[in-house]
């Protein structure tokens, strides 16, 4: 997976990588080498890397039907363990961190909850819709001048297309029903649309918990609320102009929000 950092001069330590993403520990107690090795038998048990193969072949004939010109990279995806001692990792994101952001590269931490297994192949799809989103010909993520927005419609994107693949479990799991529900939270994701520079993004897209974990400023939001703020931003567009998430892995945020804020009537001083 190194090939996945090769615009930073020198790449990375690896081993940083695994335990910043909540890798499981590599120099763990034997009591929670035990649970690891449990839960990699749960895994194998659910016969997760073939599932997440299938998926992907599933999510990429999906993409390819909807957009014939798309261009598909090699992939490369990594599925690893979580670690069982990281209460963030395991309660609050609910077992599972994804990136699939770098084209030809999709990273899976996983806890094996009943949860994460049930949605195995929408978090892969989810994940590859990113991927296409971000590769040559698409849509290009500069991470000093991208906008929340792009990142909001991308987490929007991202489940719905999982959605129309998996139906309900195609929505990210760690994101609570009240939080979707919360008119308050997708007014205040709207406010944060036109912010810019990554250094910003986690409170208004990932929450206030992720964001102190971070290091990040709290803007005054629960967990996972880009995602919820992103799907009905989504959904609102498609509706109008009668597309799918799949036909729209390449449209420009600024497309859908200009048609999709106005529909749920919202406004934004920028519109990602």
């Amino acid at each position: 997976m190194a090939g996945m950092y090769h615009f930073i001069p020198g790449g990375l330590d690896l081993a940083a990588v695994h335990a910043q993403s909540f890798g499981f520990p590599l120099d763990a107690p034997a009591a929670v080498d035990d649970q690891v090795r449990e839960a990699l038998a749960e895994l194998v048990a659910a016969d997760a890397w073939e599932r997440a193969r299938a998926a992907l072949d599933a999510g990429t004939a999906a993409l390819a039907s909807a957009d014939p010109g798309l261009v598909i990279p090699d992939l490369r995806v990594l599925l690893v363990l979580g670690d069982p001692t990281n209460q963030h990792f395991m309660r609050e994101v609910q077992g599972l961190s994804g990136f699939g952001g770098i084209s030809g590269y999709i990273a899976l931490t996983v806890w094996p909850t009943r949860r994460v297994l049930d949605r195995l192949e929408a978090i892969v799809v989810h994940e590859l819709h990113h991927n296409l989103r971000y590769s040559p010909g698409g849509v290009v993520w500069h991470p000093a001048t991208v906008t929340v927005g792009e990142h909001v419609v991308s987490e929007g994107l991202a489940d719905t297309f999982a959605a129309e693949l998996y139906g309900a479990d195609g929505y990210s799991h760690f994101v609570g029903d009240q939080t979707r529900s919360d008119d308050g939270v997708l007014a205040r994701v709207v406010e944060g649309l036109g912010v810019s520079g990554m250094a910003d993004f986690a409170a208004w897209v990932l929450g206030d918990a992720t964001a102190a974990l971070f290091g990040a400023q709290p803007v005054g939001l629960p967990t996972g609320a880009g995602y919820a703020a992103g799907a009905p931003l989504v959904q609102a567009y498609l509706d109008e102009t009668g597309t799918t998430a799949a036909q729209s892995v390449h449209t420009p945020a600024s497309e859908i929000l200009g048609i999709a804020l106005p529909r749920l009537g919202l406004s934004s001083n920028a519109q990602g």
